[in-house]
């Protein structure tokens, strides 16, 4: 399957010094970044994906209140990240 990606200025300099310091060729490199991506993100387990969140919610004893403040914990996370 072919696709196409579209890289910023800085980051096709890199790419080009990286070919030129390991003789691989860009679509080498490239698909060598995308399978060690791919294989971290599919390979994780739920404890690693959720690490961040962990322990970051205080109910107050109340365990009907953890539910809501860990969506809390969760939206401000992923609006962080945006």
């Amino acid at each position: 399957m072919m696709h196409s990606v579209r890289l910023d200025p800085e980051l096709e300099v890199k790419l080009e010094k990286a070919t030129s310091l390991t003789g691989q060729s860009a679509s080498e490199i490239i698909r060598d970044a995308v399978h060690r991506r791919c294989s971290d993100l599919l390979g994780q387990s739920l404890e690693r994906r959720l690490s961040d969140v962990v322990g970051s919610v205080k109910a107050g004893g109340d365990s009907r209140k953890s539910g809501r403040a860990f969506t809390k914990v969760i939206r401000r996370k992923r609006a962080r990240r945006r």
